[in-house]
């Protein structure tokens, strides 16, 4: 059949394309790296430092993780370049639609680790921290926060990264008025810093007995996770706390005590709140831990060098300001107005499945930065 002879060469074209990747991975760097890694956890004395110890165990699962990753591309190269020479032998119609959903998926998956490759600012690849806000319009904006919500819970789980919850404001009747969630993981970061800004819904109202349709803003703030990072200086006197008793998110995740934490930064205005754990200095330190990545996602975004430089953005949760929309009526539509990029199943990408419009903005920054570079 004439179609195996097309693949075969669309498959080899891609050998290339695979081999391009595993320079940009720059995997005999990771290859040594994770070496010297394996031989210091190996050494006497390696877990008297637990917080050391911690920290070279989750470099070393990444860099095995991005080797595994690369060697089993290849390896599905050669399976799928198996599969089309098995075709072309018993000219099989079956194996030709076995084919071609193979190569679509490897496609698809080559695409993917090629726009890692494109995550190589300095916070891409941490963990992220996810706060939402709700916008004007009561609980109909309170239930469209929770919806974004629950889409990027989703897609965490989708992608295999931990979801840590920090803190939970209910809304009044249904949905939440803010909530902070740490995603872990390699990368978090570097793929969901494209998704802050202010998120519009259009629906008819489920809260509406006359069912008007109704335009619903929600604001997502991401951050980086920052460990260490000695730009980052927050001192004592510049922080106010405050404690107060905890409450929401069903009323079972929290202690019913006053372990809450809200700590304000005097200088910039930062508000940064948590309230899930029992003890009131672990939610200070989560506190902590937030402020620093809303001081260092700042700084990233202003390109600013000092923290006395730094001025609290305040985003406009209102028509004009939004990145996406998403609407389920008239017609059902999620369009990123940066990227252009769309997608027709709403169902779908509420239920996480975004990386459309994450892959687009990468890409788009790609070419902005080529651009430049020319």
């Amino acid at each position: 059949m004439i179609e195996f002879e097309e693949y075969k060469g669309k498959i080899l074209e891609l050998q290339p394309r695979l081999e391009t990747l595993g320079t940009a991975l720059k995997l005999e760097d990771a290859r040594r790296q994770a070496d010297e890694l394996e031989a210091e956890s190996a050494t006497d004395g390696f877990w008297n430092d637990l917080a050391h110890s911690q920290k070279v165990q989750q470099q070393l699962k990444q860099l095995k993780n991005k080797i595994e990753k690369y060697e089993g591309m290849c390896s599905q190269w050669e399976d799928l370049l198996t599969l089309c020479e098995m075709g072309m032998e018993e000219d099989d119609a079956e194996l030709l639609e076995e084919l071609e959903g193979e190569y679509k998926v490897f496609e698809e998956k080559l695409e993917e680790m090629h726009l890692a490759t494109l995550l190589i600012g300095e916070y891409d690849a941490n963990n992220a921290i996810l706060t939402f806000h709700a916008g004007a319009g009561g609980t109909e904006a309170q239930d469209w926060t929770q919806m974004l919500y629950r889409m990027y819970t989703r897609w965490a789980e989708k992608h295999g990264y931990e979801v840590k919850l920090l803190d939970w404001l209910d809304g009044e009747d249904a949905g939440l008025k803010s909530a902070t969630i740490q995603i872990n993981g390699e990368n978090a970061y570097g793929y969901l810093k494209s998704e802050n800004g202010i998120h519009r819904l259009v629906r008819v109202s489920p809260f509406d007995s006359s069912g008007r349709r109704h335009t619903s803003f929600a604001a997502l703030e991401v951050m980086p996770e920052i460990h260490d990072d000695n730009s980052i200086e927050i001192r004592e006197e510049d922080i106010e706390m405050q404690v107060y008793r905890s409450s929401g998110a069903g009323g079972q995740k929290v202690n019913k005590t006053s372990s809450a934490v809200r700590l304000t930064h005097l200088p910039t205005g930062i508000v940064v709140s948590c309230q899930v754990e029992r003890s009131q200095y672990q939610n200070r330190d989560n506190c902590m831990a937030m402020l620093r990545a809303r001081l260092a996602e700042i700084k990233e975004r202003e390109h600013l060098e000092k923290i006395s430089d730094i001025k609290g953005v305040q985003m406009k949760i209102e028509w004009g300001s939004q990145i996406r929309s998403y609407v389920f009526m008239p017609y059902t539509l999620a369009k990123d107005h940066r990227t252009g990029f769309e997608d027709g199943n709403i169902s779908s990408v509420m239920d996480g499945n975004i990386d459309g419009f994450i892959n687009a903005y990468l890409s788009m920054k790609a070419g902005d930065a080529q651009e430049n570079a020319e």
